[in-house]
Formats: C-alpha cells, sequence, structure tokens
C-alpha cells in the first residue's frame, strides 16, 4: 500500500510545487490514514486544508482503495 501511496503522491508533488511547496509521506496509520508532511511554501499556508481535503485525499482516495484519510504533521 505504501508503493501505491507514494505513487499517488508524485501526481500532487507538481501541483505543489508550482507555488514553492512540496509533500512526504511520513506513515500509514493501522487505521488507513495517510500522515504527510507539507513542505516548504505549503507549510503553514493558510489554504493548506483545503489543498489536503480538496486534492490529496482525494487523489488518494481514487488511487489507494482503502485509504480512510490524510492528516498532516509538523
Amino acid at each position: 500500500m505504501q508503493e501505491k501511496i507514494e505513487k499517488a503522491l508524485e501526481q500532487i508533488r507538481p501541483i505543489l510545487r508550482r507555488d514553492g511547496g512540496d509533500i512526504e509521506f511520513v506513515e500509514l496509520t493501522e487505521d488507513n490514514v495517510v500522515k504527510v508532511r507539507l513542505q516548504g511554501h505549503c507549510a503553514g499556508c493558510p489554504g493548506a486544508r483545503m489543498t489536503l481535503s480538496n486534492i490529496v485525499a482525494q487523489i488518494l482516495a481514487k488511487e489507494v482503495p482503502g485509504v480512510k484519510g490524510v492528516q498532516a504533521v509538523d
């Protein structure tokens, strides 16, 4: 499952890099929540929550069946 998550994050990276940011996979919890760390301009950005729910969560749900959600960590 981790390999599929990493592959899905590769689809997201170009979007984030356009705005000077990036995303790092941290872990997959036992209850299938993906923990990620937003980097660069995305870390602390006011729109980060929207990015997580509107882009990251949707792409992961589509590409990696079984993912229950996404959580940002510092």
